[in-house]
């Protein structure tokens, strides 16, 4: 009998950006200069205290499996993060760390989803996501949202959507791709709404400490019954370093504990040695700085591409994104991006990446490249458009 591959993938989208990161690198071996606006990577460095603290892990020797909960000093460190930051209270069991956002969500799926049940995300969403949902053979049902909500879910679209099927909702704050914010009000409503149809919470909060102006609230502030998914990649500069962490409720405690001794054995020691010295106060200190200058980057972005005829109906207010709609020169956001490149040597990630809504009208920009990159990127997007 010929072996096949698990029905299970039909589901499976692919992240189109792929293939243009790949045909970026094609270029840039033949020695052409890419400016990279599509991957959502800092492009600063890890900061040197959390290198240091690894290799003085390493050069011990002990690199051994920790608890697969992750170390007990750090799950501690992240308890009194969450009650410096957020004032929230928050037991250590609670805590566990993983492989990157990514095992977090896979943790959070695996021990609250059945076959069958169905997700509640907004369109357009970072879209790894519906395939997480889609590994355990449930379903994702995607909301169109747009500038009069932010680009974010409501209790009232919660409402309206939920069916037998719904076992939760996903809401990411500040989200992938549009770098929006859910409203305080909303997200209290939101949370409440999800609890009192019997379901389950999922805040996605992994761009949190790179927001802009205000502050962004978790999901923990309102409720208990929630899961908090969070990462050391993105605001703690630590994308390879693949360290992330999630917070479930207190009943689910045992399952995740199960969960983490099966699947995952433990997160890499060196890297969870490596994130205890993220929250020193040296290394917040750097980090707020590299926040500051992602803000820059955010503003010098945005009056830009509003200046080349871009449309941007919200400005981000975290992450390092720009949802953009290109429909003024284009219908077909992913043929704009390949001769983009081709042309120019600009590399952006197609709207087809996050979605159906409207999305070949899309197009997300990473400001992840410094300022000088960026003027560049714009000066030769301009001479693309002008063309």
């Amino acid at each position: 009998m010929k072996s096949t591959v698990a029905r299970r993938m039909d589901g499976f989208s692919p992240f189109y950006v792929m293939e243009l990161l790949q045909r970026a690198k094609e270029l840039e071996a033949e020695g052409k200069e890419i400016i990279h606006m599509e991957v959502g990577e800092p492009d600063f460095p890890t900061p040197a205290g959390i290198i240091d603290a690894a290799m003085k892990h390493i050069q011990t020797g002990n690199v051994k499996y920790t608890a697969a909960a992750g170390l007990p000093e750090l799950r501690a460190e992240i308890s009194q993060f969450y009650l410096k930051n957020y004032k929230v209270k928050l037991a250590p069991e609670r805590i566990f760390i993983t492989p990157g956002a990514s095992g977090a969500f896979l943790l959070a799926l695996e021990i609250s989803l059945n076959k069958g049940e169905e997700i509640l995300m907004a369109d357009p969403c970072y879209p790894c996501n519906h395939n997480f949902v889609r590994l355990m053979e449930a379903q994702t049902k995607f909301i169109n949202v747009g500038a009069d909500t932010e680009y974010q879910l409501t209790s009232e679209l919660i409402k309206q959507h939920w069916s037998d099927k719904t076992k939760g909702v996903l809401i990411a704050s500040p989200s992938n791709p549009t770098g929006t914010l859910i409203t305080d009000e909303e997200l209290q409503l939101s949370i409440e709404q999800v609890n009192s149809l019997g379901g389950s919470f999922y805040s996605d909060e992994i761009y949190h400490g790179l927001v802009y102006g205000k502050k962004a609230r978790s999901a923990l502030e309102f409720s208990d019954d929630v899961f908090v998914i969070n990462s050391f990649s993105k605001y703690f500069a630590m994308t390879g370093w693949r360290i992330g962490w999630v917070i479930v409720p207190e009943a689910f405690v045992n399952a995740a504990e199960r969960f983490s001794q099966t699947v995952f054995i433990s997160t890499a020691t060196h890297s969870q040695y490596a994130a205890l010295a993220a929250f020193s106060t040296n290394n917040i200190t750097e980090l707020e700085s590299r926040k500051h200058e992602f803000e820059k980057r955010r503003d010098f972005l945005y009056e830009n591409l509003i200046r080349l005829g871009f449309k941007i109906s919200v400005k981000p207010e975290g992450a390092f994104y720009i949802y953009a709609d290109c429909s003024r020169f284009t219908n077909d956001s992913f043929q704009f991006a390949k001769d983009l490149l081709e042309q120019q040597g600009v590399a952006v990630t197609p709207g087809k990446d996050f979605g159906n809504n409207n999305s070949n009208c899309h197009i997300r920009f990473a400001y992840t490249a410094s300022v000088a990159k960026i003027a560049l990127g714009i000066e030769r997007l301009e001479k693309f458009i002008c063309q």
